[in-house]
């Protein structure tokens, strides 16, 4: 595990974030990319800061968890960033992405989101 994961997402969990990516991605609001992801964050207008666990060098997301905690974000990881890319509709991976509108997917987004927070205390 790569010094930034700051803990371990269950497949569950892993499974219902990729399934709530995918109808964002048709509804809602995605800012892809590390610096998207990054202004999202400081700006306040992230919902949901989304992590590849395989980011090389790992400076290039390293801050994001920070960032999370200090504004108060919930943030979560990803297997592979090839994975993180699929699921928003990318041929490429992405090292971050944020969310910025949930869409159609509210209450579902709202309920990953508390059960993430919890894993992240």
């Amino acid at each position: 595990m790569a010094d930034y994961v700051k803990y371990s997402v269950p497949e569950e969990l892993k499974t219902k974030q990729a399934t709530i990516l995918e109808k964002i991605n048709k509804t809602g609001k995605i800012r892809i990319g590390a610096n998207e992801a990054t202004k999202a964050a400081e700006r306040g207008t992230a919902k949901l800061i989304v992590i590849a666990e395989d980011v090389s060098p790992p400076e290039i997301v390293m801050h994001l968890p920070i960032i999370c905690k200090e504004k108060n974000i919930p943030y979560s990881y990803t297997s592979t960033k090839k994975e993180l890319g699929e699921k928003v509709g990318l041929e490429v991976g992405t090292a971050a992405l944020a969310i910025t509108d949930e869409g159609d997917t509210k209450k579902d987004f709202e309920d990953l989101t508390k059960k993430l927070q919890e894993l992240a205390k």
